[in-house]
C-alpha cells in the first residue's frame, strides 16, 4: 500500500520458519506489507498468527537454531536488512529501528537502574560519557510523560508501576537521534484501559512531533480504530486482507477479518448482532499446515476448494486487497 517514494519500510514474500521436533512451524508464511513515511500500519490478529515474528524478523532477532528466515525480502529506506552483516546490522537496530517489546517487566533489566539502561543507547551509539548520557535519559523521561524524571531515572524496574514501564520502554525506543521505524508490539497489553489510552496517545504525539513511521502489532481491533492508518490482517502465518484502516472498517471481505470486528465490544456499528460475538474454534497448530487457506476449518463459508491451495490476491480497489476465494460471498450473519 506504500506510495511511491513514501516507503520506509517494504516486507515482500517473507518466510520465517521453526524447525521443530514436532515439524515445520511455518510462523510466518510468505507475508508481504509496506508502512509508509509518518504512518501506521497496524498488523493484526489472533495470538499466534505471526505478529510478533514477523517483527523479530525485520529485526534480525530470530533465534537461530529454531528459527530461520527462509526466504523474502526485507528493504528498509531502500537498503536490503537480510544482506547486512551482524555489525551493520546492530547500527541498524536502535539507531534507525527501535522496538517496543510485549512484556516491559522481560525486557528491563531488574539489576540496573533505568537511567543507565537508557543511558546505554547514547553511549553505544553515539558515544556519549555517562554524565551526557544520563541527562538525554532524563530529557526522554520527561518527553514519554513519567514526572519527576530527575528523580525516577534513579529507579529499578520493580519500583515502577506497569504504565511507567512502558513509558521507559518507549523512552529507550526513542534513544535515537533520527528513529525513522518505531516497531510497538502489543505496547498497551496488561495496562488497565485509562493506562491504555494514556500509551496510545503518547505514540500518537511523538509521531506528530517526530513523524516517525509506526509498525503497530495488536489483536485489539479498537487499538486498530483508534491508532492505525493502514491494516494487515494475519492468520495463521497468512495474510488474508489488507486496506486502508476506514475502507477495512467499512468493508471488511474476508469472514475473519468480518469475525473480528463483529467482536468489538460496544460497538454496535461493526457488530453484527445485538450481543458479543466470537470466531468459533480455534487458530490451527502452525506445524504441518497445508497448502489450502488455514481458516478453513472455521468458515463458515469454506468450500473443497479452500482446503486445497491458498487462494489468490483479489483487489478490492487500489488501497484493498483479500485472499479468499469466496470474498464476494455474503456475510455468514446475512445468509
Amino acid at each position: 500500500m506504500a506510495e511511491n517514494g513514501t516507503c520506509v519500510l517494504s516486507v515482500e514474500d517473507l518466510h520465517t520458519y521453526f524447525y521443530t521436533q514436532r515439524g515445520i512451524v511455518k510462523a510466518v508464511n510468505g507475508v508481504s506489507f509496506a508502512v509508509d513515511r509518518g504512518r501506521t500500519l497496524c498488523l493484526v490478529g489472533e495470538s499466534g498468527c505471526g505478529k510478533s515474528v514477523a517483527a523479530l524478523s525485520i529485526m534480525r532477532l530470530i533465534t537461530t537454531p529454531p528459527g530461520k528466515i527462509v526466504r523474502g525480502s526485507i528493504q528498509f529506506e531502500g537498503r536490503d536488512l537480510l544482506g547486512l552483516d551482524p555489525e551493520e546490522m546492530r547500527r541498524v537496530r536502535g539507531r534507525r529501528i527501535s522496538m517496543i517489546f510485549q512484556e516491559p517487566m522481560t525486557s528491563l533489566n531488574p539489576v540496573f537502574k533505568i537511567g543507565r539502561q537508557i543511558g546505554e543507547m547514547f553511549t553505544y551509539h553515539e558515544g556519549m560519557r555517562p554524565r551526557e548520557a544520563r541527562r538525554k535519559a532524563i530529557e526522554l523521561l520527561a518527553l514519554v510523560g513519567i514526572p519527576a524524571p530527575e528523580l525516577r531515572v534513579d529507579d529499578y524496574p520493580h519500583q515502577l508501576s506497569g504504565g511507567m514501564r512502558q513509558r521507559v520502554m518507549i523512552a529507550m525506543a526513542l534513544a535515537s537521534p533520527d528513529p525513522g521505524l518505531l516497531i510497538a508490539d502489543e505496547p498497551t497489553t496488561a495496562l488497565d484501559v485509562t493506562i491504555q489510552a494514556q500509551i496510545l496517545e503518547l505514540l500518537r504525539d511523538l509521531q506528530q512531533r517526530i513523524g516517525v513511521s509506526i509498525l503497530l502489532i495488536t489483536h485489539n481491533m479498537g487499538v486498530v480504530v483508534e491508532m492505525a492508518d493502514d491494516v494487515a490482517v494475519l492468520y495463521a502465518g497468512r495474510k488474508v486482507e489488507a486496506a486502508r484502516t476506514k475502507e477495512l472498517l467499512i468493508s471488511p471481505c474476508h469472514p475473519y477479518t468480518r469475525g473480528l470486528l463483529n467482536s468489538i465490544p460496544g460497538n454496535p456499528k461493526y457488530r453484527g448482532a445485538a450481543r458479543l460475538e466470537s470466531i468459533p474454534g480455534s487458530v490451527p497448530s502452525l506445524a504441518g499446515l497445508g497448502e489450502g487457506c488455514p481458516f478453513e476449518n472455521r468458515c463458515l463459508l469454506a468450500r473443497a476448494v479452500c482446503r486445497e491451495r491458498f487462494p489468490e490476491e483479489q483487489a478490492v480497489s487500489g488501497t484493498h486487497s483479500v485472499w479468499c476465494h469466496f470474498a464476494d460471498a455474503p456475510a455468514a450473519a446475512d445468509r
